[in-house]
């Protein structure tokens, strides 16, 4: 379903981005105006027009705060956030060592730092210890009284940040009673750019240490934890939930089933590849994904992001990230969710694969074109998607007990 490109991946992140309107995350004459002027597949165009709509509506907030109006400085800072994300999303010919894309991240973690502690309920910055480390987390919290309220953890997917987590979930999340902690894992946004830490087929050695951490927070109910996956989050979140059994329950946002499915390519590339005959088949891969925008893309992120140095090198990675032999062993309540027309997965029937797999309690929602929510996780439909996350976890968590909103 089009709604500003007919490029499919200018489109969607488009639409991405306005989706967050619903929290404050962008306006829409602002995003039509912006998108009115880059071209159909430019992405030299579409960095510099969201890198100058982001600076604009940042001194917008700039000026606010110098005036003492609050409200106005954290709407502005919000929207700048947001965009400066957008404004860096295409900047992956070299996304660890290009200065812009680095500029931009950075830009986008700021405003959104300084738009947070004008937040009514302003999130808790934390580090959580992992391994010889430690990631970074936001833990958003619906009130101060210390008393048990069920929580969610989330994380994102292939190119997420911490700070989108806000718009995800955690907003809706404090509206409904629920505590939220977010945070990022290797592969993703600071824990990537700075600790260099890519992508782990074993994520239950990620959450298990954000569980344990979360367990050490004032006010969660540790009977009523949830932990919510968004986009390739959705494979990650169900591995780990097989060998994590802290959880009350965990939602596929959306369901993923085996990444080496995702990819599409001529049966004598992936030979070659099996074969070892790299020099072959990484110009070939180079080729087919440069003709689109959308391949380019996904190509270059996928390498960084799972730490491949070359095409055929993060097609022998990607079968390690799969469910089929641990599915059966995840025992809380699971929500999976599908999206009708996500253009990474459509017609290869991941949620339905998923479903059948699993031997726990277990409902299976499809998001359709028709209803505005078809699109990857529902971006533009994000409070019908927030209607039937909430729904469920009240169901499955139970409702929330005095002193709730």
């Amino acid at each position: 379903m089009k709604f500003l490109f007919d490029d499919p991946a200018f489109d969607y992140q488009a639409l991405r981005t306005a989706g967050y309107a619903d929290f404050g995350g962008a306006q829409l004459g602002e995003v039509m105006a912006v998108t009115s002027r880059v071209p159909e597949g430019d992405t030299d165009s579409w960095c510099r027009e969201w890198s100058a709509l982001a600076e604009r509506v940042a001194r917008l907030g700039y000026n606010a705060l110098d005036e003492d109006r609050t409200a106005d400085a954290r709407a502005s800072l919000l929207r700048a956030h947001n965009y400066y994300r957008t404004a860096e999303f295409f900047l992956r010919d070299d996304p660890g060592r290009d200065a812009a894309a680095l500029r931009l991240f950075k830009a986008s973690k700021d405003v959104f730092s300084q738009a947070a502690v004008l937040l009514e309920r302003p999130p808790e910055p934390v580090r959580i210890p992992y391994e010889n480390t430690w990631l970074p987390g936001h833990f958003y919290r619906a009130d101060d009284s210390g008393a048990p309220r069920p929580t969610i953890i989330h994380h994102g997917g292939i190119d997420s940040t911490l700070e989108e987590g806000y718009f995800f979930i955690a907003a809706a999340a404090m509206a409904r009673g629920y505590h939220c902690l977010c945070f990022e894992g290797p592969g993703q946004g600071s824990v990537l750019r700075d600790q260099g830490l890519t992508f782990r087929p074993d994520w239950e050695e990620v959450v298990g240490p954000v569980v344990d951490y979360a367990l050490t927070l004032p006010g969660v109910d540790a009977s009523r934890l949830a932990l919510v996956g968004t986009s390739l989050g959705g494979l990650l979140c169900l591995r780990a939930a097989a060998f994590e059994h802290r959880l009350a329950g965990c939602v596929a946002h959306d369901a993923v089933w085996q990444l080496g499915d995702v990819v599409a390519l001529p049966p004598f590339v992936l030979e070659w590849v099996e074969q070892g005959c790299d020099d072959f088949a990484n110009p070939v891969m180079y080729g087919i994904a440069a003709q689109q925008t959308f391949t380019r893309w996904l190509l270059r992120q996928a390498m960084w992001t799972f730490g491949a140095d070359t095409p055929a090198e993060l097609l022998r990675r990607l079968p390690a990230f799969g469910l089929s032999e641990v599915l059966g062993a995840v025992d809380c309540p699971v929500l999976v969710l599908d999206a009708e027309e996500d253009m990474f997965f459509a017609g290869l029937e991941h949620a339905k694969k998923v479903y059948a797999a699993l031997n726990s309690p277990k409902t299976l929602h499809v998001f359709t074109r028709e209803e505005g929510g078809g699109a990857h996780c529902h971006s533009g439909a994000m409070h019908l998607y927030h209607d039937r996350l909430f729904s469920w976890l009240s169901q499955t968590l139970g409702p929330l007990r005095t002193g709730a909103a």
